[in-house]
């Protein structure tokens, strides 16, 4: 699998990659690094609706308390859920079971410290060490216990209800759950929220996670939106960390307006902190100019979230996120967080009286395609030395120049290579787009 620790955690296909073996090492390297802090440590661990979950919950849980270490288990909850609880009622870390936006067959171990902040490099670094040697981390004399409490998810469903700040009674919202997380804790969130919902793909079964619904296949809750004349839609994925939305006309708005709209909101309110916006170098050009256009400073990190958090926290912003629809609210969590995004979009709405599509018209955005390119994770970074692939890129640059860009990406979670072109012409960048995904496909084989 290479370096064990991606952007988000430990990810593979559940069985085969990411194995029992491998999630009871985890655990064990865990439960290890927290006894050498202190004795007496407790981790609260969580999962999305995955069939795997049941496997890798217990294997994790096993390791986890063969080093002494108490294991919490609260059961099917978002990975927000999981960091607000671990940071506000003193646990020692957090472990969420999920592998968000993926299809069923993959899974994955994402890793909070005490605060519900996601694991720097240098702590992933050391526990991949340990699991390399697992066999010599020694057993200490105590053997931790594991208890169930699915009631903390309704502690974090009060802290959400909490953010509201306005009327949302003349709302009407079609919520999409994606059969994963958001199934358990939404239908309590919405019913607190006083608008008008109906929740969709919320009968999880284990394998139809993403499948056809949620943020990643949102046709699915456009066409529901416009059949039934509500007002906005709302889309999360698996673990509900990530939040894509749908105006009463169909549109889809991803995380680039949301941060257009709650930045002027909370700017207009003198609530955003510094004038200041962290996006990626994914976030649309339309964004960038939206940014410049209302004296909003806009400071661009590589993808992932984790990376947007870590500059929030370097400088003391409270906004930021992802193109994807990862949206950090600094004030009130430590990661990105789908149903908090949700509740900040609808108290915008509620508080100017305007739909989601007016809102929107602050920002203009720039077409952009996104090409993946499936290649084995041994040469997801092989485009990084190949000058044949360099060279074709900055043709690519040359012919757009000022009208656009080129970036290519491996993905942090999946065996993929990201190809995005973004300018003025939906019809060359379409054209570049797909003779440079082909290029590079071809050149990695």
């Amino acid at each position: 699998m290479g370096r064990l620790f991606g952007t988000d955690g430990v990810r593979g296909i559940a069985g085969s990659e990411l194995t029992s073996e491998l999630a009871l090492s985890i655990g064990k390297a865990l439960g290890y690094v927290l006894r050498q802090k202190k004795d007496n440590n407790r981790v609260l661990i969580g999962s999305d609706t995955r069939i795997s979950r049941d496997m890798l919950v217990n294997s994790v849980s096993a390791g986890l308390c063969s080093m002494g270490v108490d294991v919490i288990n609260v059961g099917i909850i978002p990975t927000p859920g999981v960091s607000y609880i671990v940071d506000n009622y003193e646990y020692d870390a957090g472990v969420m079971i999920t592998a968000s936006h993926n299809p069923y067959q993959f899974n994955g171990i994402k890793i909070f410290n005490s605060k519900g902040y996601k694991l720097d490099d240098k702590l992933e670094d050391e526990i991949e060490e340990l699991i390399n040697n697992i066999d010599k981390l020694s057993f200490n004399g105590k053997i931790g216990k594991i208890i169930n409490d699915s009631d903390l998810l309704y502690k974090y469903v009060d802290h959400l209800v909490g953010i509201k700040k306005e009327d949302f009674s003349k709302l009407k919202i079609c919520v999409d759950t994606s059969n994963g997380s958001a199934s358990i804790s939404a239908p309590l969130l919405f019913s607190k929220l006083g608008c008008k919902y109906e929740i969709i793909n919320k009968d999880y079964n284990g394998i139809n996670i993403n499948d056809n619904c949620g943020s990643t296949h949102i046709d699915v809750l456009v066409k529901y939106v416009k059949d039934n004349n509500f007002d906005l839609g709302i889309a999360f994925d698996g673990d509900a960390d990530r939040c894509i939305l749908v105006d009463n006309k169909g549109n889809v708005r991803d995380g680039d307006y949301i941060l257009a709209i709650t930045s002027k909101y909370l700017k207009d309110k003198n609530e955003l902190n510094k004038n200041t916006v962290v996006g990626t170098v994914m976030s649309n050009l339309g964004f960038v100019k939206y940014c410049e256009g209302n004296d909003i400073k806009f400071i661009s990190t590589k993808v992932g979230d984790r990376y947007v958090l870590e500059e929030i926290l370097k400088n003391g912003y409270n906004l930021g996120g992802e193109q994807s629809g990862h949206i950090i609210f600094k004030d009130y969590a430590n990661t990105g967080d789908g149903e908090l995004t949700a509740v900040m979009v609808l108290n915008v709405m509620a508080s100017l009286n305007k739909s989601l599509e007016e809102l929107s018209n602050i920002m203009k955005k720039y077409p952009q395609v996104m090409i993946n390119v499936t290649v084995s994770n041994d040469k997801k970074d092989k485009f990084h030395t190949d000058n044949d692939i360099k060279e074709e890129i900055k043709k690519v640059e040359d012919v757009l120049k000022d009208t656009g860009r080129v970036l290519v990406r491996p993905s942090g979670t999946e065996p993929l290579i990201r190809v995005m072109l973004e300018g003025e012409d939906l019809d060359i960048i379409n054209k570049y787009a797909k003779e440079l995904a082909l290029y590079i496909e071809n050149k990695l084989k």
